[in-house]
């Protein structure tokens, strides 16, 4: 989400351009079919929930931690904030592979704001993995070791939650640093990113996406996001289940 945020004034700019780097057409101009929510960071700052709530949003994805080395500061306000406001909510890391190991990044996200419980409000946590804002679009691994990353951290995750982590990429950034690889599909929600009218080519795999962030600014604070499906679909994602 670092990537596409600092993207925000190239897409409507220079679309064209943006198009070939990730794999999108043009920017979407109206919210898509589905469950409408928002994802955050420490860039929205203190969010107005209500505000959100009352214009419609019904889930938020808020940054929990990056790497082993940053937590979100506004991590409370807007994790609990959202609950507060009645909507469904889950945190986020953003993968850093190339400083620690994905099992290592795992447990650092659960220690501070990615756990899981069934209260029915709770989504999986998901991994933010993308482009690279600091170097290398893959963060100089091979599509293999990328690979293996993954499996570590959405492994970990497993083993400390019981749940499987929701993936967050681009079709562009998962084919170019994976290879496509689809293993993950199975086990893993798809939260595909991609500022177009149409959702476009999904990664392989993935018979359909779950969650889909359509444009970086619009109604809510934040990115924008449908969720495919009805409020009481979320509900079954977020109990893993009946709650």
């Amino acid at each position: 989400m670092n990537r596409l945020r600092a993207l925000t004034g190239t897409l409507l700019a220079t679309a064209t351009m943006v198009a070939a780097t990730l794999g999108v057409v043009t920017p979407a101009t109206a919210a898509p079919a589905g469950l409408p929510g928002m994802d955050v960071s420490s860039y929205q700052g203190n969010v107005n929930w209500s505000a959100a709530w009352n214009n419609g949003a019904r889930f938020a994805y808020v940054k929990a931690t990056e790497g082993t080395y940053y937590t979100n500061p506004y991590f409370a306000q807007q994790y609990n904030g959202s609950y507060n406001a009645g909507m469904i909510r889950g945190s986020y890391h953003f993968a850093r592979p190339d400083t620690t190991t994905g099992a290592t990044q795992a447990n650092y996200f659960v220690d501070h704001g990615g756990g899981w419980s069934k209260d029915g409000r709770t989504l999986p946590g998901a991994l933010d993995i993308e482009y690279n804002p600091y170097g290398a679009t893959c963060y100089g691994l091979s599509q293999s070791a990328m690979r293996s990353w993954i499996a570590s951290f959405v492994n970990q995750y497993y083993a400390r939650t019981g749940r499987w982590a929701t993936i967050y990429t681009t079709t562009d950034w998962w084919t170019t640093c994976t290879g496509n690889y689809s293993g993950f599909a199975a086990t893993n929600p798809l939260w595909l990113a991609r500022y177009a009218g149409t959702v476009g080519t999904l990664p392989a795999g993935w018979a359909t996406y779950s969650f889909w962030q359509w444009a970086s600014s619009g109604t809510f604070p934040g990115d924008q996001n449908v969720w495919n499906g009805t409020l009481d679909r979320l509900r079954v994602l977020a109990c893993n289940g009946p709650c």
